[in-house]
């Protein structure tokens, strides 16, 4: 049984604390406990790119990054972009 972890992270500009499970995708997060739905999923391999959202500048794959990798940083997504 895991236990969920406390991350702090700014999304979109707006700074959000939040318990995740250790092993959840940001992509999830994002989707699913923030409804940043504009972060979709598409071969959760990294390889098509739908994924992609800044954290700290960086383009990265979402599908690929735990939640709990991003505590402390800032992340962009296609809401924020608009």
């Amino acid at each position: 049984m895991s236990v969920s972890r406390l991350i702090s992270l700014t999304i979109n500009g707006e700074q959000v604390p939040r318990a995740v499970e250790p092993r959840v995708s940001l992509a999830d997060f994002l989707r699913h406990d923030m409804l940043l739905t504009g972060t979709p999923v598409g071969c959760e391999m990294g390889v098509c790119g739908a994924c992609l959202v800044l954290v700290d500048g960086r383009a990265v794959h979402a599908c690929l990054t735990l939640a709990v990798q991003a505590d402390g940083a800032k992340v962009e997504t296609i809401e924020g972009l608009t």
